[in-house]
């Protein structure tokens, strides 16, 4: 055995031995040479491919099937410039069952005295270090999702912390607040949409939150949207979020609220402030729970509790055709009506020790007795701003009271309106009662310089008929 053939055999040995595949070509590009790793990776067989043009045999066509020229075949540039080429691109090898696989290769060209005579081959099968690129870049994108949503989140929270709620829980024992414990009981560990109902200032967001806190959605955040506080031209990229550049001063790709709140609760304040346009786009969210961001084409699937409230009359606005009938019944699935503090009786009196309690400790003042004549005046007031209304009116009592008497700077004079339409009488009704009290002051004389006619300065037949028509007789007294 010669040098030259004891050194063929020994590059052989080594070839044989590699991991790779590796082909030997001469310079037309047909395969002079395959290690068993080749045969192990392809399913050609040596007696397959030797004398074979490689190309044709596992190189033909590109993953997506379509044809892959010769001519455009880095491992054959190898055979032309002499120089070493690797693949351009995402490329695939071809198996003799007809299924492919992802390929790393290179093509290093031999060269001897000065002539291409032929090239070397290494590919590998790369199809699970492909797999674990995929599994590490979709990881990398759920970190990066999971970060931007936790930052989120976390803006949220601290903007909740400086907006806490007006009162630390629901204080009472009347009737109608107990059927709302009820209510909110049945409801909180279903995942069924609440409407909550009621005036301003009776609580809804309070109510909103026992819902969540309640249900099996407690560990994910409750997320608070208020319709009236938000700028109509923001509103839809506040609920949906927008991609960067969406509009102007969009400078980067922001996580709307049903995002925020995947998984949690969304709690859509003063929901009868939407415009129609809107109520379209919430109604998608509501049936479907998808939505896309503002200048985003991509749809976004969340699962979201809604916790909806208003102090408007839905079903009227139904009727204007300010709120779309489709929506409203959408989110009327279990309305609860949070009663007005005027008609929880006795709580007043509970809500007021509570705010005093609360402001004395903040105040660094000892304020323990509440006078009786002040607690009737706080029962006896209407409330039109409920309990929103009672904790500003007991701050600044508490703030200008100078010993430990709760003492009252606000003159309530706005009683209740069942109070009031009952001491409200018609325009006749307090004119006869004048006209009784005056002919009273006169004895009943009617003409004359100091009768009655004269005090009202008419003239006596034009009093006496006024008389006739109310029914007044000097036996009539004052209504």
């Amino acid at each position: 055995m010669t040098n030259i053939d004891q050194i063929k055999e020994r590059y052989e040995l080594i070839l044989n031995a590699a991991g790779e595949g590796i082909y030997g070509l001469d310079k037309n590009g047909k395969v002079t040479f395959v290690n068993p790793a080749a045969v192990e990776i392809t399913g050609w067989s040596v007696e397959d491919t030797i004398g074979e043009a490689g190309h044709e045999q596992h190189h033909h066509s590109r993953a997506d099937g379509n044809l892959y020229p010769r001519e455009e075949c880095p491992i054959y540039a190898a055979l032309k410039d002499g120089e070493v080429h690797h693949q351009v691109r995402d490329e695939v090898f071809w198996r003799k069952d007809g299924t492919s696989f992802p390929v790393y290769y290179s093509s290093t060209p031999i060269i001897d005295d000065g002539e291409i005579i032929g090239a070397v081959v290494v590919f590998q099968d790369v199809t699970e270090i492909k797999q674990s690129e995929t599994k590490l870049k979709k990881a990398l994108e759920e970190i990066s999702q999971l970060k931007e949503r936790i930052e989120a989140e976390n803006t949220y929270l601290q903007e909740e912390i400086k907006h806490n709620s007006n009162f630390e829980e629901i204080l009472g024992q009347s009737p109608k607040l107990k059927k709302v414990f009820h209510q909110v009981e049945q409801v909180a560990p279903t995942d069924t949409t609440v409407l909550l109902l009621g005036e301003t200032g009776t609580g809804k967001e309070l109510f909103a939150r026992s819902v969540h806190n309640l249900s099996q959605r407690k560990e994910r955040p409750l997320v608070k949207v208020n319709c009236t506080a938000l700028p109509i031209n923001l509103i839809e990229s506040e609920l949906f979020g927008h991609e960067k550049g969406s509009f102007t001063g969009a400078i980067s790709r922001r996580i709307g609220r049903f995002e925020l709140a995947d998984g949690g609760t969304i709690f859509l304040d003063e929901i009868g402030e939407l415009s129609l346009d809107l109520q379209v786009k919430l109604l998608r969210v509501v049936q479907e729970g998808e939505f896309e961001r503002l200048g985003g084409t991509t749809t976004i699937s969340v699962d979201v509790r809604i916790i909806a409230a208003t102090h408007r009359d839905l079903k009227a606005m139904v009727a204007k055709g300010d709120f779309r009938e489709d929506l409203f019944y959408r989110l009327n699935v279990f309305p609860i009506t949070l009663p007005p503090l005027r008609e929880r009786g006795k709580d007043i009196a509970i809500v007021v020790q509570s705010f005093v309690t609360k402001f004395s400790q903040k105040m660094a003042k000892q304020i323990d007795i509440i006078p009786q004549a002040v607690m009737d005046e706080l029962s006896n007031y209407s409330w039109p701003g409920n309990v929103r209304e009672l904790e500003n009116i007991i701050e600044r009592a508490v703030i200008l009271s100078n010993n430990n008497v709760l003492k009252l700077q606000d003159r309530l004079t706005d009683r209740s309106s069942v109070n009031v339409q009952a001491n409200l009488k018609t325009f006749s009704e307090m004119e006869k009662d004048y006209i009784i009290k005056v002919l009273e002051h006169t004895d009943w004389r009617i003409s004359g310089e100091h009768g009655a006619a004269s005090i009202l300065e008419m003239h006596p037949n034009t009093l006496r008929s006024r008389m006739s028509k109310l029914g007044i007789r000097r036996s009539t007294s004052a209504a």
